[in-house]
């Protein structure tokens, strides 16, 4: 059987470009947002993570609204080449969205755990405030954080929703496998559609493991 890879490259592509950016801007977002007052955070947490609670398709309409072609943006965009509609790194921009609140939501709840103490220490020691972030309050918040980030890597790659209605089906150019699977089931072939969902399925356990591999690093370190 001649087996197209293209659904699974674009899509470790897509969710691993996802990531980076989900990485910066859940990591800025969380480390302001939990310094901020009760109600500003409130009220924040509300805008940054409406597309977890938001249908996926949702999402990609409101993406649509945006990014589309005949739109503001999206033709004031077209004009630099930059095409979010029918393309791969719409597929980015859509799984971006879609992830985003899971970072957000883990990396500032790993925040708002930190000692501030250890801050303070390294500030009466003449440390900027740029190496206490990167090298005291991000280490000692790392499991959160990368479990935050693994979750959203899940989301990224197994995002449907958002990315059929920003990027469509197109072989072998926005092809995932999300959108594979509903493609060959549609098509009525079962066995195609079958193996696509088998190989999400072993990533997907392979996510897991590392969530709980990294939840229990989490509890062994506050046990100590």
């Amino acid at each position: 059987m001649n087996i197209d890879w293209y659904p699974l490259i674009n899509s470790l592509r897509v969710a691993t470009i996802g990531c980076v950016l989900v990485f910066f801007l859940g990591i800025f977002f969380a480390y302001y947002a939990a310094r901020l007052p009760r109600v500003i955070k409130g009220l924040l947490d509300v805008v940054l993570t409406l597309p977890m609670v938001l249908p996926p398709t949702v999402c990609g309409y409101f993406l649509l609204m945006l990014f589309g072609n005949r739109r503001p943006l999206g033709s004031f965009l077209s004009q630099f080449g930059i095409q979010f509609v029918m393309t791969w790194y719409g597929a980015v921009l859509a799984s971006t969205v879609v992830a985003f609140p899971l970072m957000y939501r883990t990396a500032r709840g790993a925040f708002e755990s930190f000692d501030e103490t250890l801050a303070y220490s390294g500030q009466t020691l003449g440390l900027s405030n740029t190496f206490i972030f990167w090298r005291i309050r991000m280490p000692a918040c790392r499991q959160g954080i990368l479990a935050g980030l693994v979750l959203a890597f899940a989301r990224a790659l197994g995002e449907y929703g958002a990315t059929s209605m920003l990027v469509g089906y197109i072989q072998g150019r926005t092809a995932t496998i999300s959108t594979t699977v509903y493609q060959l089931w549609r098509t009525n072939d079962e066995s195609g559609a079958f193996f696509w969902v088998m190989i999400n399925l072993a990533i997907s356990v392979v996510v897991l493991l590392a969530v709980n591999l990294l939840e229990s690093g989490q509890k062994k370190q506050k046990a100590r």
